[in-house]
């Protein structure tokens, strides 16, 4: 029978015991995992880090299950909770218009149903382990350890000694989201205050609530409001709990401090026009919350509630919120970003993607694990006042931002570790013979390695292939990058989807980096590619338009439009589908279509200027000078408006004096540089007016010494009469 040498010296149990606790204590370091060779290096390293720990996790606690009745599950309502809620999930993706998706999610979020049996695998694991080795204090801590170095990072970065990944002022650590390091720094902040609470030697404890206080003001400084509110509200709630629970003398001082939170708080909200506040992005930043200031959120809730009418029970399935955005679109959203793929708030979010179900569940588990924190632990009462304020200060901050990987790891800990407090053994499990090591052995451990390989392999390998080659195609040469997205689509693997999104883009990018051949090839390719999308996924408008994209890039604007009027049948209160109609059908040389279709966009979105714009561009088109005057008045008091659209649109009409007063706009602007008057004079030169071409390079020559040269050779041409 198949055995390993190893056996003969190291007994199956401890084996077993060093992978489910080494895997355990190396998730906290998930954090830090940073994989620039992967598409989305801030997200799918991680991501693909923790599946593998987990896995490795499993199979070890699977053995030990079998070697020590100990090990074995136990019964909660918290796990029960848990299992429902995975399982409720898994029918909800099934029933999803793109399942595939629904069950493995893409290289943006990596999450899907593949994350929720991942959590789930991490529950019983680490639930089991942590409680019969009597570490979960030791993870925590563990947790909080890589924390520090987080926040080193975060500190480094507010100094300039590190780049901030996203924008130049809210600090992403090694997060690359301001947000996803918030909620990080939310849950460190109640961990340490916990186990500083508890610790009995001095050092440690001082520093752990030296690290709370920090990562605390680190919140203030991701900008992210939600859950600075989370912090405050968090904050207020261990006072208060405090204030009830606890002797007369800290019963005052809990009181004093509640006072004080929200003194501070409305002190703060009182002040927030004032100078100082005003004069501080971070402080101004947490200072414009406001109703007016969540208006795009409390618009994508609404739509989200009325995809969750529709399809009541089994939702839309996880990443099935674009079928909503586009079904329910509002045009009030324009400006905004194109496709939100959330809710931006975790409870409707499971509303939508598994139905009112889904939300009961993902509310159950809340409920649950502060029932029996507060009814059946045994647990101090200190303990039980900082997870609660954990737990509450996450429920807060979801109503405001989606979830993400290690948000899910912390909340899905303390779950475990509730649950490990008050879970009861159950007997049909307790029943069954403890297998024998020499079993163990010889048939358990070949038994697990062999799954463990092949669940990592399964689960893992085909994305992580897929997140290099594509890191591969758009770092490449035109040639090599088309050869890798051929190889990419003969063999279509996890997040087609994006491979084909990118290969539309790398398509339309090429312009003269690539020779006609390749350039060719490419957009063939991703005609190619994106009509095997559509065909799979004809509800989803976001490939219709994608498809459109690679038609015009081939210079098919019949097929082109016929996508773009696909989309619109989806989501026909798109304005930006209406625009695309009506830029397609002018390249096509169908002025009055364009027209219809850009004062479509407009009707529907009169509020923003730059719907005006395209009406009026529509009307210059068919010669309606009078109609394009009118609306360009309407939403800027004159028709002398610096636009690029209205820039082509003159040109293409022949309006030279337009064009001309465009560009003198263009000019008297403080950051016109020589480009802008070499503009200028390129208008006056195509209008037929020579001189007054000749004199504004002079002029420019005058502001501009650089541009000299440039200027004199400009001169020339045009005496010269060259083009």
């Amino acid at each position: 029978m198949l055995s390993f040498p190893i056996m003969e010296t190291v007994p199956a149990r401890q084996i077993a015991r060093w992978l489910a606790l080494g895997a355990l204590f190396l998730i906290p370091f998930t954090p830090l995992v940073v994989s620039s060779s992967f598409f989305f290096p801030f997200i799918t390293g991680k991501a693909f880090f923790f599946r593998i720990m987990v896995e490795a996790a499993v199979a070890g606690w699977a053995v030990l299950a079998l070697l020590d009745k100990r090990y074995r599950p136990h019964f909660s309502v918290i796990g029960a909770a848990v299992l429902l809620f995975v399982l409720w999930m898994a029918v909800a993706d099934g029933a999803a218009l793109n399942a595939s998706k629904a069950f493995w999610s893409n290289f943006e979020r990596m999450e899907g149903w593949v994350l929720l049996v991942h959590l789930l695998g991490f529950f019983l694991a680490a639930g089991a382990v942590l409680r019969v080795e009597q570490k979960w204090r030791a993870w925590f801590l563990t947790s909080l350890a890589v924390s520090l170095f987080v926040s080193a990072y975060s500190l480094l970065q507010l100094g300039g000694a590190f780049t901030i990944h996203q924008g130049s002022t809210r600090i992403d650590a090694t997060f690359g989201n301001s947000a996803y390091l918030a909620i990080y720094f939310l849950f460190n902040v109640f961990l340490a205050l916990w186990l500083g609470l508890t610790e009995k030697q001095v050092w440690l404890r001082r520093s752990l609530f030296v690290l709370a206080g920090l990562e605390g003001v680190l919140i203030f400084f991701t900008e992210t409001r939600g859950t600075a509110l989370a912090l405050v509200f968090a904050l207020a709630v261990a006072a208060l709990l405090s204030a009830i629970t606890t002797s007369a003398r800290l019963r005052r001082l809990s009181i004093a401090a509640l006072i004080i939170i929200v003194a501070v708080a409305g002190a703060f909200y009182m002040a927030r026009n004032s100078a100082f506040i005003q004069g501080n992005h971070v402080l101004q930043r947490v200072a414009s919350i406001s109703a007016a200031d969540g208006s795009t959120r409390f618009t994508i809730w609404g739509m989200a509630l009325q995809g969750a009418k529709e399809h009541p029970i089994l939702g839309w399935g996880q990443e099935g919120f674009n079928y909503v955005f586009n079904r329910y679109y509002t045009p009030t959203l324009h400006g905004q970003e194109p496709w939100f793929d959330r809710a931006h708030n975790a409870f409707i979010d499971w509303l939508s993607a598994g139905g009112f179900p889904a939300l009961l569940l993902y509310l159950s588990l809340f409920v649950s694990a502060l029932y029996l924190l507060w009814r059946h632990s045994d647990l101090p009462r200190s303990e039980r006042i900082a997870l609660t304020a954990a737990l509450a200060g996450y429920a807060v901050h979801n109503m405001f931002v989606f979830d993400n990987l290690y948000s899910y790891v912390y909340f899905f800990a303390i779950l475990a570790f509730i649950d490990a407090q008050v879970a009861r053994p159950i007997a049909r499990f307790e029943r069954m013979p403890e297998m024998q090591a020499v079993s163990a052995g010889t048939l358990a451990i070949p038994i697990a390695t062999v799954v463990l390989i092949g669940v990592m392999w399964f689960v893992n390998v085909p994305g992580m292939t897929v997140a290099s080659r594509l890191i591969t195609a758009l770092s490449s040469q035109p040639h090599d990058a088309l050869a890798v997205f051929s190889d990419l689509a003969a063999h279509p693997a996890f997040a087609a989807q994006e491979v084909r999104e990118q290969l539309v883009s790398f398509a339309g990018g090429l312009g003269n980096s690539a020779n006609q051949q390749d350039r060719q090839a490419a957009v063939t390719l991703a005609i190619t590619e994106m009509q095997k999308q559509v065909a799979r996924y004809p509800q989803d408008a976001r490939e219709h338009l994608e498809l459109a994209y690679a038609y015009r890039f081939a210079g098919d604007s019949a097929d082109s439009m016929k996508e773009i009027q696909a989309a619109i049948a989806l989501s026909p209160k798109n304005e930006k589908f209406w625009i695309e109609a009506g830029i397609t059908a002018w390249d096509a040389g169908d002025v009055e279509a364009a027209r219809k279709a850009f004062t479509t966009a407009y009707e529907l979105a009169p509020q923003f200027s730059d719907m005006a714009v395209y009406a009026a561009a529509g009307d210059f088109a068919v010669g309606d000078t009078a109609a394009a005057d009118k609306v360009l008045m309407t939403s800027y008091g004159t028709t002398t408006i610096d636009s690029d659209v209205l820039a082509v649109v003159y040109y293409r009409t022949k309006n030279w004096s337009r064009l001309i007063d465009l560009w003198k706009l263009r000019v008297s602007a403080p950051t016109a540089d020589a480009r802008t008057w070499f503009g200028l004079a390129s208008a006056y030169y195509t209008a037929g007016q020579k001189g007054d071409a000749l004199a504004t390079i002079r002029e420019l020559v005058k502001r501009f010494p650089d541009a000299a040269a440039s200027g004199a050779a400009a001169i020339q041409e045009i005496q010269s009469g060259a083009k």
